[in-house]
């Protein structure tokens, strides 16, 4: 477990694998997240929690004042120990969002005030005080949105799904075929099979392509500028973009905008 209460740098907000379910309140600035169907656009004073084994990209949005997270993150073993001691009772309601976002509450301000006495530089709290805020921040979630307890509790690992209809879903997330197959429900092995049986090569080879058709399709059809596109798409800079894409269709992504 851990609590961040400092500014954090834009390497922690590009993290589009999450591991752990994560509470997030922002005190200064503002980000745009997306989860692989919609937008969020979060900025100071709003709160959400982020779910586990999910894909999501994080965008710090420019602001004077800089940015501020507090997060707090709710591993396995804590919400284990939470579920023997006090035993929430688990909600029927299913959520299938990634983002779930938390009402401005008085409840939510009062407790980010009242850890303000424990900061202990970046990442941390006083160890004495870690687990007591913990637990009561998890009471003040469960008690706004009780609907919660369905996935906070649910300790499975992610179950078999459509896998085309996930790949069609997320192919811009870049994370590795290891992820988009746990978050499959499936082994690497019975992934990498599944997929050649639906698409006819590998997966690697399909991301690439799958990634260059859409970017062809923006900046063809909708005018996209390649530098606004290339890292949402799952690229990791515009020069390898560039070249994947002049391999792909024998033209780069200038040429193709300027009508070349």
């Amino acid at each position: 477990m851990r609590a961040i209460a400092e500014n954090v740098t834009a390497d922690i907000l590009r993290e589009q694998f999450i591991p752990d379910h994560v509470f997030i309140y922002i005190a200064k600035g503002a980000i745009r997240m997306f989860d692989g169907s919609r937008n969020y656009m979060i900025k100071a004073g709003d709160a959400f929690v982020a779910r586990k084994n999910r894909l999501a990209k994080y965008e710090l949005l420019s602001t004077d004042e800089g940015f501020e997270p507090v997060v707090f993150c709710f591993d396995e073993p804590f919400l284990k120990g939470f579920q023997e001691r006090y035993a929430p009772e688990r909600s029927d309601r299913q959520i299938k969002d990634a983002i779930i976002e938390i009402k401005n509450d008085l409840l939510i301000s009062s407790f980010i005030e009242s850890i303000k006495p424990y900061y202990r530089g970046v990442m941390a709290l006083d160890k004495d005080f870690e687990d007591v805020k913990y637990e009561e921040l998890l009471i003040i979630l469960l008690k706004m949105h009780p609907e919660i307890s369905s996935f906070l509790f649910d300790f499975a690992p992610p179950e078999k799904i459509n896998l085309e209809a996930f790949m069609n879903k997320n192919f811009t997330f870049n994370v590795g075929v290891e992820r988009f197959a746990t978050l499959t429900g499936r082994s690497i092995s019975a992934f990498k099979r599944d997929f050649k049986q639906i698409y006819h090569q590998p997966p690697s080879q399909w991301l690439v392509e799958r990634r260059l058709r859409e970017a062809h399709l923006l900046i063809s059809k909708k005018a996209q500028k390649p530098a606004d596109i290339y890292l949402d798409l799952g690229f990791k800079s515009l020069s390898h973009f560039s070249v994947a894409f002049k391999k792909q269709f024998n033209c780069t992504p200038s040429e193709l905008g300027n009508g070349k």
